[in-house]
């Protein structure tokens, strides 16, 4: 039997939850309603008075859940969609992420974004947030790629003392399925050699992790080419030296994300190779994200905006040819 990624991060809730009587989980519509995309479903059944609807405010939501972070539990707070954390910004940045720089007390939260676009989405339910939440020192921001990375990271997430931004994508909660949810016991913050390669490297994550490889796979098919794959499933901190390993290998950069092109997680990776692995490279190394413009509605258009394996192909083409 198949498991879904949605079903990933529903059994490793339901783990969290009979194992750890200090965890509960708080958002809006999530107990009876079982979530907008049925993350919880039958967990308020199973553990009545530890699944909480919240009202509509983000940011209570968030004050709330530090609050009892500094009390000793260990909340998950779901948003409907990242999108809606920006009203949470303040308690997320300011309040949790500064808490034990400012005073020593740890604040062991855990917030799941529902990230990324679908067909029909449009601008305000299919935004990437990742870079910004990474860009605040005291968070840590999870990317995971796979089923077995959806339950283990955040079972992960929970056992950390820091908040963590969990950033599961919509796309892939019911796409992307696995005969199981075994992982391979990588840590937070270690990245993974998802496709091995020799002439150039892929850095991603999330979903794009997958257009990824079938470009790569593309690639190998047309022309033999070996494109090495890494997936980042951290994006802050990052595991830089798997990426200058990699780059060791191959010599040339593709850093692909969703997120909009200004700054993020592409620049980082871009910035930081190019600083501390110059020497590594045989080709300026490239940066390719979504267009700088709002996620579009139609799916057309959305399918226009984003990476895809056949744009990934031109700008992995660009890259060989220099």
């Amino acid at each position: 039997m198949s498991v879904a990624y949605v079903d990933a991060i529903r059994e490793a809730q339901d783990h969290l939850l009979r194992e750890d009587p200090r965890v509960f989980l708080y958002g809006q519509d999530i107990s009876h309603f079982g979530g907008a995309f049925k993350a919880t479903k039958g967990l308020a059944e199973a553990y009545p008075g530890r699944v909480l609807d919240s009202p509509i405010s983000e940011d209570s939501m968030i004050g709330m859940a530090v609050g009892a972070a500094l009390e000793g539990m260990r909340p998950i707070v779901e948003m409907q969609f990242a999108d809606f954390s920006s009203i949470a910004f303040n308690q997320i940045v300011n309040q949790a992420g500064t808490h034990f720089y400012r005073t020593g007390v740890p604040v062991p939260l855990t917030v799941r974004l529902p990230s990324g676009g679908t067909p029909g989405s449009g601008p305000f339910h299919s935004q990437s947030m990742e870079a910004i939440y990474s860009h605040y020192p005291g968070l840590v921001v999870v990317t995971p790629a796979t089923v077995a990375d959806a339950y283990h990271m955040l079972i992960q997430a929970v056992s950390v003392d820091d908040p963590v931004i969990y950033c599961e994508h919509k796309f892939l909660y019911r796409w992307l399925k696995s005969s199981g949810i075994e992982g391979d016991g990588l840590p937070l913050g270690a990245a993974r050699i998802t496709r091995p390669g020799k002439h150039a490297t892929i850095v991603t994550y999330s979903a794009m992790v997958h257009e990824a490889v079938r470009a790569a796979d593309r690639m190998q098919e047309e022309g033999g080419w070996e494109i090495e794959v890494v997936d980042l499933r951290t994006v802050k901190p990052l595991d830089m030296d798997t990426v200058l390993a990699s780059v060791a290998r191959t010599g040339r950069l593709l850093a692909l994300g969703e997120a909009f092109p200004w700054g993020g997680v592409t620049a980082e990776v871009v910035s930081r190779v190019s600083s501390e692995g110059f020497h590594l490279l045989d080709a300026p190394p490239k940066r390719f994200n979504s267009r700088d413009t709002p996620v579009p509605y139609h799916p057309k258009l959305w399918a226009a905006h984003r990476p895809t394996p056949e744009t990934i192909c031109l700008a992995m083409r660009e890259l060989l040819s220099y």
